[in-house]
């Protein structure tokens, strides 16, 4: 008995605890009673944490080699337990595992589902995308004066959406343009009959001059018999010769002057001026007639009003005056990664996914493009790559899906390329 009490005494001292009072200490007699002697320290204690390590490292190799297999793999037994406990791998995470299609969200989740299928972010938008209607080219600073369109209306093209407030004034050149016309036509008019007019006054002139000029020569061939027969004498011969050479002068400067009009009257010179000055006013009265067109605002194409971003006394900024689209046929832009844009080709069948529908949009690529450039879609997440390399691929949906998705302009989406399987 002696014996077995100065083991366990041993063994206490060599413990490495503090007493802290909670245990009675042992009799005075029973300590006092052991001999002094030097204690060896016992095995027990360091053998037994050796062993205990050596048990738990295999428990615990194979719970995480089990771990990795379930989770990944997914062995049948495993699967029914998920389905009967109603459990999914990875839950209570953002991101659980195995990741349905309808539940990726983000540009960096987008990747091939399966064989050959490629999924990529998009947003639907009308055919031939949308048209944002500015200001006229030179209207300045004009504002909006009345809007005769609203959202969800239908237009033609050519049809007058808005009107600017420079309207009364452009209607007012165009006035004094017309009128300048006017006074440039009266001009034309009056150097037509001034032609008329000189070339009569010419040609009288003419006549008058031959006239005169054959009577002085009449004269001077009398004077001149008279003069072989001494009846006169030689300075009456001198002036009626003098007269005579006179006349004949007036005869030619009359013929130049008239032939300053020969010709048609629309060859003259100040008549031809007078027509280009008409068509000087003419061309100034089409400019302001297409000025007063820069008050106009006119639908470039034919489609649907999707948004107004101004009203009635605002300037237009940036934004434009309207949004307006084709929403007969609606069509989808995905942005596909540069890596996976091999997998696609025109004609492969797609299948459009948004919380907004209850059923799944249907179509087909239409379009592929010809650069890659940088991603415009993408989540709210900060930490969302923004910067990834993609190329846009056009997909146009059938009639059935265009007319559920004719409401929802840039509503983003999922979409899934069954690339490779073209109809």
């Amino acid at each position: 008995m002696t014996n077995s009490l100065e083991s366990t005494d041993a063994q206490v001292v060599d413990l490495p605890l503090e007493d802290a009072g909670t245990r009675q200490k042992k009799p005075t007699h029973e300590t006092a009673s052991a001999p002094d002697r030097p204690v060896s320290p016992s095995p027990v204690v360091g053998g037994s944490v050796i062993g205990v390590f050596r048990r738990i490292v295999p428990l615990l190799l194979a719970f995480l080699i089990g771990a990795i297999v379930g989770l990944y793999f997914q062995p049948p037994g495993l699967q029914a337990f998920f389905r009967l406990t109603g459990l999914e791998p990875g839950g209570g995470t953002d991101t659980p595992i195995a990741q349905a299609i309808d539940t990726v969200r983000e540009q960096s989740e987008v990747s091939v589902v399966s064989e050959g299928d490629v999924v990529a972010l998009g947003r639907i938008i009308p055919r031939d995308d949308i048209v944002t209607l500015a200001l006229p080219f030179g209207a300045g600073d004009a504002r909006i004066q009345e809007l005769r369109a609203r959202p969800g209306d239908t237009v033609s093209q050519g049809e007058v959406v808005a009107v600017l407030d420079n309207l009364s004034t452009l209607e007012s050149a165009v006035a004094s343009a017309r009128v300048s016309l006017e006074v440039q036509n009266a001009a034309l008019n009056q150097a037509r009959v001034s032609i008329a007019a000189s070339r009569e006054e010419a040609r009288a002139e003419l006549e008058r001059a031959e006239a005169t000029a054959r009577e002085a020569q009449s004269a001077l061939t009398r004077t001149r018999g008279l003069f072989d027969r001494g009846v006169t004498t030689s300075s009456v011969l001198e002036e009626a010769d003098t007269r005579a050479a006179q006349t004949a002068r007036d005869v030619e400067r009359a013929r130049v002057t008239l032939s300053r009009f020969a010709g048609d009257i629309e060859d003259q010179v100040d008549v031809a001026l007078a027509r280009a000055n008409v068509r000087a006013a003419e061309a100034e009265v089409t400019r302001a007639e297409r000025d007063v067109d820069r008050a106009s605002v006119r639908a470039p194409i034919a489609g649907t009003v999707l948004d107004v971003n101004v009203s009635i006394g605002e300037r237009p900024g940036s934004d434009g005056i309207l949004d307006l689209g084709n929403t007969d046929v609606m069509t989808v832009e995905a942005e596909v990664y540069q890596t996976l844009i091999g997998r696609v080709a025109i004609g492969d069948p797609v299948t459009v996914f948004a919380d907004a529908f209850e059923q799944e949009l249907t179509g087909t690529v239409t379009a592929i493009g010809l650069e890659i450039g940088r991603q415009s879609i993408t989540s709210d997440d900060p930490a969302a790559n923004t910067d990834a390399r993609v190329v846009d691929v056009l997909v146009t949906l059938d009639d059935e899906s265009t007319a559920a998705a004719r409401r929802y302009t840039n509503l983003e989406v999922l979409v899934r390329i069954d690339a490779g399987r073209q109809e």
